[in-house]
């Protein structure tokens, strides 16, 4: 999915890592337990997975960009597995993890029927009872001005939960930060 030169150095750099790591995953996985077996579906430059690696027993991640996974691998490789995949078309048995996250990253989807191909294959390869958990940025002016000539396509907080059932989740929720900039969710697969 197309970035422009900006959004790239903004999603590579050290500030954003720390971003993550101090404000966005805390609030995004407050109160969920992730389990032993984690995918991460679209962790792009690594930010999400140097704080899960810490935090799971097994992490796997799924990433489209060639280019991106190859240097994920030389980065993280012996501590997560990388593949270069699409998460909207996972190459992963049903039932294979405990958790199933994404984060900052259903916006770069271009289109609303490749997200929900992502909601269901987060659900196919999710064990029963496995929460699939994540947030996405809320559109602004300065979030539209990041994604000039970049994939812009946010998800609509109120038709989440509708689409999350479609997909075949339960007890859906999705929240939106005080401040409005972002939203989170958390489903179950029954």
């Amino acid at each position: 999915m197309p970035m422009n030169r900006a959004h790239r150095r903004l999603c590579s750099s050290e500030g954003w890592a720390r971003t993550t790591r101090d404000r966005i995953l805390p609030w995004a996985l407050r109160d969920v337990e992730l389990g032993d077996d984690v995918l991460e579906i679209g962790p792009g430059y690594g930010a999400n997975l140097r704080v899960l690696v810490e935090s799971v027993e097994r992490l796997t991640v799924a990433e489209i960009d060639a280019d991106t996974a190859r240097l994920l691998t030389g980065r993280w490789g012996g501590r997560a597995r990388v593949l270069h995949a699409d998460g909207a078309e996972l190459p992963l048995p049903d039932a294979s993890f405990d958790s199933v996250v994404c984060f900052t990253m259903l916006h770069h989807v271009p289109t609303a029927d490749r997200q929900d191909r992502i909601f269901a294959e987060a659900s196919r390869v999710l064990r029963p009872g496995g929460v699939f958990a994540g947030s996405d940025s809320l559109p602004s002016l300065g979030f539209r001005l990041l994604h000039v000539r970049d994939t812009m396509n946010t998800v609509d907080p109120a038709e989440l939960p509708g689409r999350l059932g479609a997909a075949g989740f339960t007890d859906v929720s999705v929240d939106v930060h005080p401040k409005g900039s972002i939203l989170r969710f958390r489903a179950t697969r029954p």
